[in-house]
């Protein structure tokens, strides 16, 4: 198994009232995200809106947390469009920068292109970023990108480069297509779809999750973590956060978190979203934090304002 492993946080992306990115409040949030208990943190991934965003916003942003002395090693940023230069622009800048990783979709709209149109896209890639360091964890979401990374296509990749194609994030939430990743890629990381499948994940061999609501709970997912990888009881654990994550689900993940963290610190901008999202409000985090419970507590008043 390579490096990439445990409790990653793809960050919500805080926008001032004119649509840029709250410079303050996303170095806030990503510190406090890892001080909490995240092993990485993967900026840019669909929570973190990043095609709403342009690729030099996303560079820009990026070097702004390293900046701010996040160091790179723990940053696993989405890099992947449609475009292959832009993909590699984005990837290269990473690799630059010194992350640890880059996620990566498929190339999407193509929705013919098949298994073998998608290993040109990542082969290219590869060969265009030209680098060592390179380490691809690739982002499988057809829901969303229409185009699915199967299991045949993971093992394919990581076959063609071992020490670069070295992990798989599943965001299908089909418990049958990640076992089947890990039964064919075996050298890959895998990543299921969140912490509701952590424990069964890290028991068939899976790495951790890449979760949304790692964003508000990732000192609990983390407990879970270590204690599965340990081989201790995390049942009470488990089931806490699996409670969560359906509530922050069912408040619909970016509009959700965003009006909690809105309500918690006082900072209305957490209340903005990029078009062709709409706005959240005060009233949905109010409610989210309701149906938490005492859970609400582990986001504390002001930690991002």
């Amino acid at each position: 198994m390579n490096s990439i492993k445990g409790v990653i946080a793809p960050i919500l992306t805080p926008f001032e009232a004119d649509g840029s990115i709250a410079r303050d409040l996303w170095i806030a949030h990503a510190k406090w995200v890892l001080d909490e208990g995240a092993h990485y943190l993967s900026p840019f991934g669909t929570t973190g809106e990043a095609l709403s965003l342009s690729p030099g916003e996303r560079m820009e942003a990026l070097e702004w947390l390293a900046e701010a002395g996040i160091s790179p090693s723990r940053m696993i940023p989405g890099t992947g469009l449609t475009a292959l230069p832009d993909t590699v622009e984005l990837t290269r800048h990473a690799v630059g920068l010194g992350c640890a990783g880059a996620m990566v979709l498929p190339s999407f709209f193509y929705v013919a292109a098949g298994d073998d149109g998608q290993a040109r896209y990542f082969g290219e890639l590869v060969e265009k970023v030209a680098s060592p360091e390179l380490k691809l964890v690739l982002y499988h979401i057809p829901q969303n990108s229409g185009v699915p990374v199967t299991p045949d296509l993971a093992a394919r990749l990581n076959r063609a480069f071992p020490q670069t194609v070295v992990g798989y994030k599943d965001s299908a939430g089909d418990w049958s297509n990640t076992a089947a990743v890990i039964a064919a890629a075996p050298q890959v990381s895998v990543f299921p779809s969140s912490e509701g499948q952590l424990t069964q994940g890290l028991a068939s061999g899976a790495a951790g999750c890449i979760s949304a609501s790692v964003n508000l709970n990732a000192a609990a997912i983390r407990a879970v973590y270590d204690g599965a990888r340990a081989g201790r009881d995390v049942m009470a654990g488990d089931a806490a956060i699996k409670a969560f994550r359906k509530a922050v689900q069912a408040a619909g993940l970016i509009g959700g978190m965003k009006a909690v963290l809105a309500v918690r610190s006082g900072d209305a901008r957490w209340l903005n979203l990029r078009a062709p999202h709409e706005n959240t409000t005060l009233a949905l985090g109010e409610a989210l934090l309701a149906a938490l419970g005492e859970a609400r507590d582990v986001i504390p008043a002001r930690a991002h304002g």
